[in-house]
């Protein structure tokens, strides 16, 4: 049964388009945006980012054993993966909105982790909190700029965030503790580590793609 044309027979709406149809809507000025094309770096294997021998993330080392050793891995590998998405761009590319009307760039994604690296912190310790680093809510999205030194600088404050949280929870072995103002427990706060840098990696890929193309795991 067509149920989409009786829906909208009342109303001066159009039914929605099927989400696999082509958007064949015009853009600015009656063109359509410009889409480039998608290519990957990968010879060996083209759904990959780099080929095995350029991935720093591929080691030869054993599997991890063990609960901390398995989240230790998976977080540092998440954290490659996101600034490999940052390579070979200029500082206008890597500030670039490239998925409107989001917010986010490439750069907004690092000055955003680092102050999520400094929240975790503050959720684990007792004394006074840390400030926010770029200033009030979604600065470190929206008060992104494309000055040369803007990416340097927020890498090495990610950095120097990431190592400092890594740090604290380095104290902790017992899985169960509930530690910290926020009281919780170590595998919870390893896991959502975890899950915060592979959600924004997605972000990356979009973003990513829509800049100059560039696919790849």
């Amino acid at each position: 049964m067509e149920v989409w044309p009786r829906l909208f027979a009342s109303k001066n709406v159009q039914p929605p388009t099927h989400p696999l149809a082509p958007d064949t809507r015009p853009r600015e000025n009656g063109a359509m945006k410009h889409v480039p094309e998608r290519w990957s770096k990968s010879v060996e294997v083209p759904d990959m980012w780099l080929d095995p021998d350029e991935d720093p993330r591929d080691t030869d080392e054993p599997d991890p054993v063990g609960e901390q050793e398995t989240y230790h891995r998976y977080l540092r590998d998440y954290r490659q993966t996101l600034e490999l998405k940052c390579q070979g761009l200029n500082p206008q590319q890597l500030a670039q909105r490239s998925v409107p009307p989001s917010t986010m760039s490439l750069l907004g994604l690092l000055r955003h982790l680092a102050e999520v690296e400094r929240d975790w912190r503050n959720w684990i310790t007792y004394g006074q909190k840390e400030g926010r680093i770029f200033g009030p809510h979604d600065a470190d999205f929206n008060d992104v700029d494309e000055d040369p030194e803007s990416f340097a600088q927020a890498l090495q404050i990610l950095h120097d965030e990431q190592q400092a949280t890594d740090k604290e929870v380095a104290q902790y072995q017992d899985l169960d503790l509930l530690i910290g103002r926020e009281q919780i427990a170590v595998r919870e706060l390893q896991v959502h580590r975890i899950e915060e840098y592979a959600r924004h990696c997605g972000h990356a890929d979009l973003l990513r793609e829509c800049i100059d193309g560039r696919v790849g795991q």
